[in-house]
């Protein structure tokens, strides 16, 4: 299921090149705003929508984002809005950084806003509810004139903030002009848009493989923190990224999306710091289940947007469709939304089958222990 390419149905020039120079962000929480300071500091215009007056007010006044990064100032060039016609007209680019559950609505509210052939990068992860659709295909079916692409990769909001130095993967599709000319390509010209001294992106054509690793690595992240927080240690969260690898490459080709791409940046670097770090709003929802602790007392009571858990669903739905085993994924879905034990939801996975690591390997064996053992390791 590929997404649809884009850039065939726009009126861009394949003669276009060079960084877009002003960008528009839409989202003003802590990724949007740390993007926002990215392409500011690569020497572009900037305007940041947040859909919340009263915080765009005080970020106005104070030159600080209060609400989701405290303590980092937003130098002279980044226009904080309400205004969402305010915020496109004239942008070249648009990075869209809200939810992925609110991604056809935000669509729609840019549709009227956004100039002929504007390029739209997806900066949030994840896969429709519902329909099983890729995010660049929600975004393709709402802004049908518009190149859709992606920018994914290992960053945590305040570490990107502060200027240290961070790397992401910048994906769309390429035109056949393209192919010949891959510096006038929309990725190529983002790059040179958000490129500086501490932020490097790498350009890719793999739009589905970057999506598919995106949305899959936040449920992964959820299962380590489960794990975490039940108890267990690095063997255990080694263990599972491993296979929550193989769970987003198979998905991926599933899909038309290359292992290779699963390999870089958006998936194995994602993957890796998402469940490596309680920064992660994943990895720390799962440490806290792991640990016990009340879905309505989760983040001290607060309200806080788990991509992941809304990823669970999607993506499980997805594999169904098409016949993919995600025994991982599987484990999240079924604790968070059928209630599995989440004990002997993991034993379950452990005492899988044993087989070959290798594909070409046709092998199944019965599990030598019963499916109690890993519950019962730790009190």
């Amino acid at each position: 299921m590929p997404s649809p390419d884009p850039i065939s149905r726009t009126s861009l020039s394949e003669t276009d090149r060079g960084p877009f120079e002003t960008i528009a962000v839409v989202g003003a929480g802590a990724w949007g705003t740390a993007l926002a300071l990215v392409a500011r500091e690569a020497g572009r215009e900037v305007r940041l929508w947040g859909r919340n007056n009263e915080d765009i007010a005080t970020m106005t006044k104070t030159g600080q984002n209060m609400r989701y990064l405290p303590g980092i100032h937003l130098p002279e060039g980044i226009e904080a809005t309400a205004d969402m016609g305010a915020a496109l007209s004239g942008a070249d680019c648009v990075l869209l950084v809200t939810p992925s559950v609110t991604l056809r609505e935000i669509c729609r509210q840019c549709a009227p806003h956004l100039g002929e052939g504007v390029p739209v990068v997806l900066c949030a992860k994840g896969i429709e509810t519902g329909s099983g659709k890729l995010l660049s295909e929600v975004a393709g079916e709402e802004l049908p004139e518009h190149p859709i692409g992606a920018l994914s990769g290992p960053t945590f909001a305040r570490e990107t903030a502060l200027n240290y130095p961070t790397a992401v993967t910048l994906a769309f599709p390429f035109a056949q002009a393209h192919r010949r000319d891959p510096e006038a390509a929309t990725a190529s010209r983002l790059a040179l848009s958000l490129g500086s001294e501490m932020f490097r992106p790498y350009v890719s054509d793999d739009l589905v493989g970057v999506e598919v690793a995106g949305a899959v690595k936040n449920v992964v992240a959820i299962a380590c923190g489960m794990m975490t927080g039940a108890g267990y240690a690095e063997n255990t969260r080694a263990a599972l990224i491993t296979w929550g690898i193989a769970e987003m490459m198979a998905l991926a080709e599933a899909l038309g999306g290359s292992r290779e791409t699963v390999a870089g940046l958006s998936g194995v670097g994602d993957l890796t710091l998402t469940c490596s770090s309680k920064t992660s709003r994943n990895m720390h929802f799962g440490v806290q289940l792991g640990a016990g602790i009340e879905r309505e007392n989760l983040f001290g009571g607060n309200p806080v947007v788990v991509e992941g858990e809304v990823n669970a669903i999607s993506v499980i739905d997805l594999a169904d469709r098409i016949g993919i085993e995600m025994p991982v994924c599987r484990a999240v879905h079924d604790i968070l939304h059928e209630g599995a034990d989440l004990r002997a939801t993991f034993a379950a996975l452990w005492a899988r089958p044993l087989t070959g690591e290798s594909r070409a390997l046709n092998l199944e064996l019965d599990h030598p222990s019963t499916a109690t053992g890993i519950g019962s390791a730790v009190g």
